[in-house]
């Protein structure tokens, strides 16, 4: 098969190795300068939001489908015009990626399906969004409608700081994103990340990840795209991930093909476990951003094969076979600065020589220019580790980390640290 990845980053990257494990693949294209990337598939510089060269590229490359990475593909509506001219691809429609792509269309589903989330409103005028928030009480959120690229969500506590955020929000912060936005309370607890694969008929639950989204260790400082994960999340029992499964996830995708929208792709629930139960923060539409790096190890069925059970509706008959005896880390290498503004271009020396048993090296943000290895984005490296412990796998990903020569980078050192303190205290009962 020859297999076209939309997309430029870690998830990208670790996407195309998965398919490369498959002997039904005989060629991966991608259109990024990714430089992991660049070694294992044969990229071309074309604009994926360019829909017509997209569908030219894969008729002329007779390619066999897509799997699309991104959000802004997928809202934009790649899925829709790929299926019209009868090309495969994995990913939702544009009317199902709206449960990314609006929070007011996602808080939407969940009020009509009695989905446990955050109490909310959505507002486009400034006076009634303060005094909402202001009945709510502090701390409460704010969130942009649409697509901000991760930035569009922030916790304010006091008047001041809600004030603030409204006024910059619906004046354009992140442009047309945020003329509309949503108020919420703030909830307490722990957050962890569901993905379930759906073929528009039937799905298959991948599991649980937690993420570290905080730049800082100890989950502070702000907000980034994801600095590690871990995966499986042995902190949350079978109850509670049945409860997340019977109570979100199921009435989602029931909701979307009743209304003649099923959902096909990925479903990525962001679930905050709160003292009455696990609740619904947000959807993806997409495999997360650093979460795939620790799911996709733990597929052992053959990932193409996954694929066509999709695109036939038969996923009710695969037998997804996973790994439930390893614990798999990944810990981001970000440039200094990160989530603000960063060093670019920054040379990364000796990447190429670190080989380690367990261990999986994923480029987020490089690429190659005159032989040498760059840094190009706020995320660059994922180090991604397997054994038997998280203790056992922590150690191989941060041993890794310490052999690499590049002073612009760094790391959290608390990466599944937790996993690996419940996973002690387990021992020992």
């Amino acid at each position: 098969m020859k297999i076209l990845v939309i997309g430029s980053g870690g998830r990208e990257h670790a996407i195309c190795k998965k398919l490369l494990e498959s002997k039904k693949t005989t060629k991966i294209y991608n259109f990024s300068e990714n430089a992991g990337i660049c070694d294992i598939a044969e990229t071309i510089l074309i604009n994926p939001s360019d829909h017509n060269l997209v569908v030219d590229f894969c008729k002329k490359n007779e390619i066999d489908f897509v799997f699309v990475g991104p959000e802004k593909q997928l809202v934009e509506g790649l899925v829709d015009v790929l299926q019209k001219n009868n090309i495969k691809v994995f990913g939702p429609t544009k009317y199902c990626a709206n449960l990314e792509g609006s929070k007011d269309f996602m808080k939407n589903i969940a009020s009509l399906n009695n989905i446990p989330t955050a109490k909310y409103k959505t507002f486009v005028e400034e006076k009634s969004a303060i005094d909402f928030g202001i009945s709510l009480g502090f701390p409460c959120v704010v969130k942009a409608d649409g697509l901000a690229s991760g930035k569009g969500v922030v916790i304010v506590n006091n008047i001041e700081e809600l004030s603030s955020c409204v006024k910059e929000f619906l004046e354009g912060k992140f442009s047309e994103a945020s003329k509309k936005i949503i108020i919420e309370e703030f909830l307490i607890g722990t957050e962890v990340s569901h993905f379930a694969i759906c073929d528009g008929e039937d799905f298959i639950s991948l599991g649980l990840a937690c993420d570290h989204k905080k730049v800082g260790e100890n989950e502070t400082g702000l907000n980034t795209g994801g600095m590690g994960t871990y995966s499986p999340v042995d902190f949350v029992n079978k109850n509670t991930e049945s409860q997340i499964v019977n109570e979100i996830v199921v009435p989602t995708l029931k909701y979307l093909k009743d209304s003649g929208n099923p959902f096909t792709g990925i479903l990525f629930s962001g679930i905050i476990l709160t003292k009455t139960g696990p609740k619904l923060l947000e959807f993806n539409v997409r495999f997360g951003d650093p979460e795939t790096q620790v799911i996709l190890p733990r597929i052992k069925s053959d990932f193409v094969d996954l694929m066509d059970a999709v695109f036939s509706k038969k996923l009710s008959q695969f037998k997804l076979e996973m790994d439930n005896v390893n614990k798999h880390v990944c810990v981001v290498v970000a440039a200094k600065g990160y989530p603000n503004e960063y060093i670019r271009e920054s040379h990364i020396e000796n990447i190429d020589k670190i080989q380690q048993e367990n261990l999986s090296i994923i480029h987020a943000g490089t690429i190659r220019k005159d032989k040498k290895i760059l840094s190009s984005s706020g995320r660059v490296l994922n180090f991604v580790a397997s054994a038997k412990s998280f203790k056992e796998a922590r150690a191989v990903a941060y041993n890794a980390i310490h052999k690499l020569d590049w002073k612009d980078g760094f790391v959290r050192n608390d990466i599944a640290k937790r996993a690996e303190m419940f996973e002690e205290k387990n021992s020992k009962i």
